[in-house]
């Protein structure tokens, strides 16, 4: 295979996280609603529904050995990640949990370099660190108004660690993108997912109304179309390169978080994000990486 020219697959790493960052807002809404596990055993199951058929038009075998290990591993980190984050989401504004989150992708570079043997370049530094910076400002327009409630607490604490098993999660998709297609990424995330999920349904699941329903199918959508896009970026470029992207989560929550909770924003937070954004300028290629995946 001809590598992408470099800026494709920070591009389009860009539009995944945009994608994910609206289905992070339907599963706020949700989770409010029924729960967060109920909404992602639904998101699951919906998603499993929609990959099945295109991964069988790939004609590609069942994974098997070390890349069905993978596949289950990353499904069980990603699953405990997204039930911390989603509650998260019922307890905290969307723009300061996926702000908080953002401690993920500083932990991502440099389990890059201890897991993918990936040598860590002076920008890939510099743009984490003004990430970094940023969501220090927004943490501490969180304790402008005095030490936050237990509800807060809660929230916060099941942001970061949802955040460390992300970071976990972000090594794993680029190991696994280079061994499998697409397709297979997406179904395995979505039907290993609801397996593990439906052991539980029996005391946990709670049945959605019909306008829930339809929000957790198009978040189950967004879903599919992000892991998608995120499985072509990270089979052509390196960790490093494509996880400085994820600080561009945080505008798109603002926004969201505005639009559909009419949640504001402090000054410290636009600030903030500012400086998430020249990461992310810093952090953008201009040039081809020194290794790419064939």
């Amino acid at each position: 295979m001809r590598p992408a020219p470099v800026p494709a697959p920070f591009l389009v790493a860009a539009l995944a996280v945009a994608l994910f960052s609206l289905m992070d807002a339907l599963m706020k809404h949700a989770s409010i609603a029924i729960g967060a596990y109920s909404a992602l055993l639904i998101r699951s199951l919906i998603g499993t529904l929609v990959m099945l058929p295109v991964w069988r038009l790939g004609q590609a075998p069942w994974p098997h050995g070390e890349r069905l290990r993978i596949h289950v591993l990353r499904a069980v980190i990603s699953c405990a990640m997204a039930l911390l984050f989603f509650h998260a989401l019922v307890l905290l504004p969307l723009a300061e949990a996926i702000a908080l989150s953002f401690i993920a992708p500083l932990i991502a570079l440099y389990l890059a370099a201890a897991v993918l043997g990936e040598r860590i370049g002076p920008k890939a530094v510099i743009a984490s660190l003004l990430g970094v910076v940023g969501v220090i400002l927004i943490t501490i327009g969180r304790f402008e108004h005095g030490m936050p409630d237990r509800q807060s607490i809660e929230g916060i604490a099941a942001v970061l660690v949802s955040a460390c098993l992300y970071a976990w999660n972000l090594i794993l998709q680029r190991r696994i993108a280079q061994m499998a297609n697409p397709a297979e990424i997406a179904l395995s995330q979505h039907a290993i997912t609801a397996i593990l999920l439906l052991l539980a349904a029996p005391w946990f699941a709670r049945m959605p109304g019909w306008g829930e329903l339809g929000i957790l199918g198009l978040a189950a959508i967004l879903a599919t179309i992000s892991l998608l896009l995120m499985a072509w970026a990270y089979a052509r470029a390196q960790a490093q390169v494509l996880v400085p992207v994820e600080y561009t989560g945080f505008l798109w929550a603002v926004l969201f978080g505005w639009l559909f909770f009419a949640e504001t924003v402090a000054i410290p937070t636009i600030f903030g994000g500012l400086l998430i954004v020249v990461g992310c300028l810093v952090a953008a290629p201009r040039r081809e990486p020194e290794q790419m995946a064939a």
